[in-house]
């Protein structure tokens, strides 16, 4: 085993916390940090994340801190777990503490609204356009994460060099982290599979079957590939860890966030009491109005799916004339508009 490093978790949410357990059982000397000074007392106190991560102990040489200069000051490796919609207003108080040098790690999935930016992109506007972070994901559910359930991820950073140094100092037998470039694609493959998750989640709430989400799952895949590629990413990256992994996770699991509001929506929920109700957030909420601004701005963008996710939420159109609408599209070629030449050997 490597050498031992100092690694720092910003994010006291149920993700946060199971990344600092990785960290803590990899040898790492591991600090995480609460925005919240009350709530970091009753993680100390109680030695157990109450309110995200009910049931898992936390040991005793985890550090837990509400001082952000501490916690910037102590980690060689920053890691930002904390939700999309608070990444920024992070970023701005980290701006002004001495972070330069240090290995910058984006685990949050989602894309900023309005500006219609990824983390890894909002790191560098607010950093600096020099900086290249490495971005964390796939299918990896905190839950499972915390009690050691045999996870896969994938690491990607323009910075090889960063990349490996996660993946070498992060990964524990149980955690397994591979790495590649497309941080563009592994960024949406995150991001994106939280919306088709909600309607995945809605396909439940109205009783359908598992022809259904087969089928929904399977066209999801589709548009995440369109917007990706529209964007910059590379199509096969989809087809990875970061895509169709974290798909499936997510549309499948009791754990998801996102397929619980889509569920409630379909048993004919509104959206305001079913996020008051929620602990933690879905990002898949707030990323489904993020990719109605990009199909407004690529106005060729035929996304249907998660267009009609962002109705569903922000115009309170009902589950089942969303069904109808994309079930009345008129059907064409499946592979059409498709760009299947990733596939084939160069």
């Amino acid at each position: 085993m490597t050498k031992k490093v100092k690694a720092t978790i910003l994010g006291d949410g149920g993700w946060g916390t199971a990344l600092a357990l990785v960290s803590q059982r990899r040898g790492n000397d591991t600090l995480l940090w609460s925005a919240f000074p009350a709530y970091a007392k009753t993680l100390e106190k109680k030695r157990q994340n109450v309110k995200f991560l009910p049931g898992i102990k936390l040991p005793c040489r985890l550090g837990i801190t509400a001082d952000l200069r501490e916690a910037v000051d102590f980690g060689e490796m920053i890691v930002l777990a904390v939700p999309t919609l608070h990444f920024r207003s992070v970023l701005l108080k980290l701006k002004k503490l001495p972070w330069h040098g240090k290995i910058l790690v984006s685990a949050s999935k989602g894309i900023e609204n309005r500006t219609c930016l990824r983390p890894s992109e909002i790191i560098r506007e607010v950093l600096g356009a020099k900086v290249r972070p490495v971005v964390l994901s796939g299918p990896s559910h905190a839950e499972e994460v915390a009690r050691r359930v045999p996870t896969l991820t994938v690491a990607a950073s323009e910075d090889a060099k960063a990349a490996s140094f996660v993946q070498e100092h992060f990964r524990d037998p149980r955690f397994r982290i591979y790495v590649q470039k497309d941080v563009t694609g592994v960024e949406l493959g995150g991001a994106l599979k939280n919306v088709i998750a909600i309607a995945a989640g809605v396909c439940d709430g109205l009783k359908f079957g598992d022809n259904t989400k087969a089928g929904l799952m399977t066209r999801g895949i589709y548009e995440m590939v369109r917007l990706g590629v529209k964007l910059g990413a590379n199509p096969g990256t989809f087809f990875g860890l970061s895509g169709i992994g974290d798909l499936i996770t997510t549309c499948a699991s009791r754990h998801g966030r996102n397929l619980y509001v889509g569920r409630e929506l379909g048993r004919g929920r509104k959206i305001k009491d079913i996020l008051g109700r929620m602990a933690m957030v879905a990002e898949g909420v707030g990323t489904s109005l993020s990719v109605h601004q990009l199909s407004r701005k690529h106005k060729d963008l035929q996304l249907p799916i998660m267009e009609e996710v962002y109705k569903m939420i922000f115009e309170e159109k009902s589950p089942e004339a969303a069904v109808s609408t994309l079930l009345s599209r008129t059907p064409y070629d499946e592979w059409k508009a498709f760009d299947l030449s990733f596939f084939k050997k160069k």
